[in-house]
This record gives structure tokens, sequence and C-alpha cells, in this order.
């Protein structure tokens, strides 16, 4: 019995699993972590972007179907956001502008003044990738051309601030990236070299015997590739269960994530266990059986 024991424990291959896994699941899912932080930024970035708007008033005493033109000339333009194939443009009356601020100040303008000084108004969200303040510029000028166009106006200093903080999230989140697979990728690399250490005299026991190199590898690649599979598949359950748990405490934070995203995600993080592990566990491999003896001591 205690012969069978030391046997299992001096398997070709083998080495601890519950610390090998631990380090490389918690490894990963940081990794994540960081990634989900990434996905939701971004997510939360563009729907910021998308709610950029300009408001284009019209002249007064236009027609329906003057309005109706200068909706279609503007449906048509490549900078107004799309989305499910329908432009992203609102008609709001002139009427329905006075109903909406006498809603929101309780004062009814139109009976004191005898007479509503508001205009027809047209808003239009932007795509991002037109949201420079160049583009900006240029697609109100534009539209200040058009016939039935009184003014064009959109708020200048918030699209220049959300542009100016997009840049600087997307340089920080680039950085802390590298820094971070950096990080995890030799974490994982040092728990497995640590793990391999203990099998480096039956590395050279194996040798002496006359077995080649790839038979002493494929049992240590085999199981690498196993507790690497394991660990991201540990570390994405472990993700998706942060993800419910914030959901119920930030309503509406799951809408940020969408599922392809989380799919690529959860990939990526079998695909770096699966990776690092093989490839560590290899270069380590390969170390040992060319140290001497001397040196493996």
């Amino acid at each position: 019995m205690a012969k069978d024991k030391k046997y299992r424990k001096k398997k070709l291959g083998s080495y601890p699993f519950a610390s090998v896994v631990f380090s490389v699941t918690l490894a990963l899912f940081v990794m994540g972590l960081f990634g989900l932080l990434i996905l939701t930024t971004n997510n939360l970035t563009r729907l910021i972007q998308e709610n950029v708007e300009i408001q284009v008033f019209l002249h007064k005493g236009l027609s329906q179907n003057e309005v109706v033109k200068i909706t279609k000339i503007l449906s048509s333009k490549d900078y107004v956001l799309k989305s499910g194939g329908q432009a992203q443009i609102q008609h709001i009356t002139k009427e329905e502008a006075a109903e909406t601020f006498m809603e929101e100040t309780g004062e009814d303008f139109v009976n004191f003044l005898g007479d509503n000084p508001l205009r027809d108004v047209i808003k239009i969200k932007v795509s991002p990738e037109y949201q420079a303040s160049q583009n900006l510029a240029e697609i109100k000028k534009e539209i200040g051309f058009i016939s039935g166009v009184f003014e064009v106006t959109y708020i200048e200093n918030l699209v220049q601030s959300i542009n100016k903080n997009v840049r600087k999230i997307s340089y920080v989140l680039v950085g802390f990236t590298v820094i971070l697979l950096i990080v995890v990728v030799v974490l994982i690399n040092n728990t497995i070299k640590l793990a391999l250490f203990s099998q480096r005299f039956l590395i050279r026991s194996m040798q002496l015997v006359g077995a080649t190199s790839s038979f002493i590898r494929k049992p240590f690649l085999s199981r690498a590739s196993w507790f690497g599979l394991l660990s991201g598949m540990l570390a994405c359950a472990l993700i998706w269960g942060v993800l419910q748990l914030a959901e119920r405490e930030i309503e509406g934070l799951i809408d940020l994530v969408r599922m392809d995203e989380l799919l690529v995600l959860t990939a990526a993080m079998l695909l770096v266990g699966l990776l690092v592990g093989f490839i560590s566990t290899f270069a380590a491999i390969k170390k040992y059986m060319k140290m001497s003896l001397d040196e493996l001591y």
C-alpha cells in the first residue's frame, strides 16, 4: 500500500494538482475581471457617444412636405447614426416642444405670450466616428446650407470633453492590459516551473534508461494542457458568477456587456490557460533535460 502511494507520487507527468490549478485559476480570474472591465467601459463609452446629438432648428411656416424633405436629406447622410438600418433622427414639432416645456416648468407660456415662439427641431444622433471637433464643425456648416434650416447647434464643450476622456481611458486601458497580460503569463509560467521542479530527478532517470524526449514530454504536456483548460473553465465560471452578483447590486449592468463579447472573453481565458500551460511546461521540461546532474541539485 505504501509502495503504491509512493509510486503514484513519482509517476511521470504528475505534480501538485490543487496548487497549480488554484494559482492558474486565480491568474486567469484576475485577467477575466479586467477583461470584463474593459468590455463594460468600452460599451458604456459607446453608449455615451451614441447619444451625442445635433439639433437642427427649422424656419417657421414650413409645410409638412418641406419638413419631410429635410428629414429625408438628413437621413441619407453617413454621419447620422444608424441602428437596425434606421437613421436615428427625431422630429419634434413646436407644439410638442411647448407641451414638454410646460410639463417640466408647470407654466403655460403660450397663453401668457399669446403665441408659441418655439420652432420645429430635428434631433440627429451622430455616429461616433464623426464626433471629432473638426468633423462636427463641418457637419454643422453643411446642414446650415440646407433650405429651410434656421440654426444648427450642439454642445461643443460636452463633445470635446467626451472625446478627451475617451482617449485618456483608451490609453490607460491599453497600458494596463499589456502589463496585466505579462503578469498573468509570468505567474502561470513560474507556477508550472515550480511544480515541475520536484520532477527534475525523475526526468533525468527516464533519460538514463533511454526514454526519448517526446516520450518524457508527452505526459507532462498532456497534464499541463488539462490543468490549463480546467483552470480556464473555473475562472470563466467565477467571472459569470461575479457578473450575476454585480447585476443584482447594479441593475442594468449586464446590459453593458454583449453576449458575443462575453463568449470571446471566455474563449480568450481558456486559450491563454491552455497555451501558457503547454508552452511553459514544454520550456521547463526542455530546460531540465539539458541540465547536468550538478545543476539539478
